[in-house]
């Protein structure tokens, strides 16, 4: 029975469980005394073009996506990347969404990120194509409701009875606050979220299940999930998909965040599970502490 629930963020369609698992063992070991007490609730196959039968019709899967919920996130972060690197010119004011070729700028502005270099780093060439499969990645779920019980479904066939905690990255934070949310039985202590976009309003936290609710000063206030008792949120200074690095404007004052240094690779998964702060925030749900 898994103590931990790992959940992902995009840009895992090519990979499993199974890697999964071998890629966040190492810095989560010396808290488990096994391997099965790390359980990877992976839904990036959801996102994976099928194959198809050689000599059949061929699918068309579609090029870049002018869709205005993928421009808007796709300005934003072409806004946090500017904001920390003087590499990338800053967005016009006009709305992304509505300017013809809006997303190709876009893109050729964030070709000269050090982040985004480093988050592509393996396959420079397919830039384009994979930061625009990321976009796809993000709207599909927050807009498309089947895809978003699918993925959700598998949170909910890892997490355990003995589950004390959940540590979740990027979007993976999404997926795992929704599914916290919607199972208060659950007896996870602790949520540990690395490079959260949760809090950024319009593209992600106006749009949570459940929504936000208004507190007593008419403030919209993201509902606490479930059972957790202890929530830490980390976020690199430098990482441009975790736009919003407090979450207690949005969550309440409970929420203990944290800005770290990551190097050049802010949003990378394995630095932030290998920082001072996440491993003890893993130690203390376990123990209870």
């Amino acid at each position: 029975m898994p103590l931990i629930v790992g959940v992902h963020g995009i840009g895992q369609q090519y990979a499993n469980a199974g890697t999964m698992q071998q890629a966040w063992m190492p810095p989560l070991r010396q808290f488990l005394p096994g391997s099965a007490d790390l359980a990877c609730a992976f839904y990036g196959d959801l996102f994976r073009a099928p194959g198809r039968l050689l000599g059949a019709a061929a699918v068309d899967v579609g090029g870049v996506s002018e869709s205005e919920y993928e421009a808007e996130l796709l300005r934003a972060w072409w806004h946090g990347a500017s904001a920390v690197d003087a590499a990338v010119v800053p967005p016009e004011a006009r709305t992304l969404a509505r300017t013809p070729g809006g997303v190709q700028t876009a893109l050729r502005a964030l070709s000269n990120s050090r982040f985004f270099a480093a988050a592509y780093r393996r396959v420079p060439a397919a830039f384009d194509r994979l930061l625009v499969a990321d976009l796809r990645q993000v709207r599909r779920y927050m807009l498309d409701p089947d895809l978003r019980r699918e993925v959700l479904a598998r949170v909910e066939a890892t997490v355990a009875p003995d589950t004390r905690v959940v540590v979740a990255h990027s979007l993976g934070s999404i997926v795992a606050y929704e599914a916290l949310c919607a199972h208060p039985e659950w007896q996870v202590r602790a949520f540990v979220t690395l490079g959260s976009p949760i809090g950024v309003r319009q593209l992600f936290f106006d749009r949570l299940r459940p929504p936000p609710h208004a507190d007593e000063r008419g403030v919209p206030r993201g509902h606490w999930p479930g059972s957790v008792r202890d929530w830490t949120n980390i976020a690199d200074a430098g990482d441009v998909v975790a736009l919003a690095k407090d979450l207690r404007p949005t969550f309440g004052p409970a929420v203990r965040s944290f800005l770290v240094d990551n190097g050049a690779h802010a949003h990378d998964s394995i630095r932030y599970l290998t920082t001072e702060e996440a491993q003890r925030a893993v130690a203390d749900g376990l123990t209870g502490g």
